[in-house]
């Protein structure tokens, strides 16, 4: 393979494995019918492989990200892939059960992250997360045949919600890699310094900082739950499941007072099991008990 070659500094199936167990992806959940199954499981490992070539791979990244893109767009041509996760992606393409678009949107939003560090304002941001987020929503509501524009409005704002609620949880970890996904004008606002975002504990001005970044993702995500009751049958086991991630990993952010860089804010299972209990059962279809907020599950 040559050096750009997409394939040579990729994780391997097992590390895909790995990187499965640690996030909340909806191939956890066993209990779906196989085809389906494989289908989510192949999404995951062509989006995971975008970003770990955007994150972790040697060499020219954006080299590499272009050679991959290329070839995934190749898929849906007839072009036949040599990537095996590109291979493992086919039958969901042939099956019209996956669209071309979203994915470029993925491999986009990982091209942007090679020059782009900082963001001026939040509108700035939420136009990554609509390249580096949404588009997953959408590949998901397509694999399981939903195609209602409303649902995918939601879908939207769901996506946008779990990017932001992930990036409050890694704000050091972005830090020392370099990014600052905080909007420079909330920095600004606020009075925190960037260099801030490296020390081991949180300024109460960060502290009030970041509380107020968790509640704006918090109702972001909460404006899109709705898209749970709306959905029937394994889709709504599936997207549900999402969502009952970024709750819980929302309570867990409220959980630090706002010093995401003193401890870890990582959902817990009984959490997010019960996220996902409130939301399959505690809800009418329709969603007419209004959005939940998190740290709150009452009917």
């Amino acid at each position: 393979m040559s050096p750009t070659s997409p394939g040579r500094h990729l994780p391997a199936a097992a590390g895909l494995r790995e990187k499965r167990q640690a996030e909340n992806f909806p191939v956890a959940l066993r209990v779906l019918p196989r085809e389906l199954r494989a289908d989510l499981t192949a999404v995951y490992a062509v989006a995971r492989t975008i970003d770990d070539l955007g994150d972790e791979a040697e060499g020219d990244r954006v080299a590499q990200l272009k050679a991959f893109g290329e070839e995934l767009a190749g898929a849906w041509d007839g072009r036949e892939p040599t990537h095996p996760v590109i291979r493992g992606l086919l039958p969901a393409i042939h099956g019209g059960r996956a669209d071309a678009a979203p994915f470029g949107r993925l491999v986009e939003a990982n091209l942007q992250d090679q020059h782009v560090t900082r963001y001026p304002a939040y509108e700035d941001l939420l136009a990554y997360c609509r390249l580096s987020a949404d588009p997953v929503g959408r590949i998901v509501l397509r694999l399981f045949d939903v195609r209602d524009e409303r649902a995918a409005q939601l879908s939207d704002r769901v996506c946008t919600g779990l990017q932001l609620v992930e990036h409050w949880q890694d704000v050091a970890e972005d830090f020392a890699n370099g990014r600052v996904y905080l909007p420079q004008e909330d920095l600004a606002a606020f009075g925190v310094a960037e260099t801030e975002l490296g020390a081991a504990r949180g300024s109460r001005e960060f502290r009030e900082l970041m509380r107020f970044e968790i509640d704006r993702a918090a109702a972001l995500l909460g404006s899109g739950a709705p898209l749970v009751g709306q959905l029937h049958g394994w889709a709504r086991l599936a997207v549900g499941g999402f969502v009952a991630g970024g709750l819980a990993a929302v309570d867990a952010l409220r959980e630090t007072g706002g010093d995401v860089l003193g401890r870890p804010a990582r959902p817990s299972k009984a959490g997010v099991l019960g996220w996902l209990v409130w939301l399959g059962f505690g809800r009418s279809q329709g969603g007419s008990q209004g959005e939940p907020k998190a740290g709150r599950r009452s009917g």
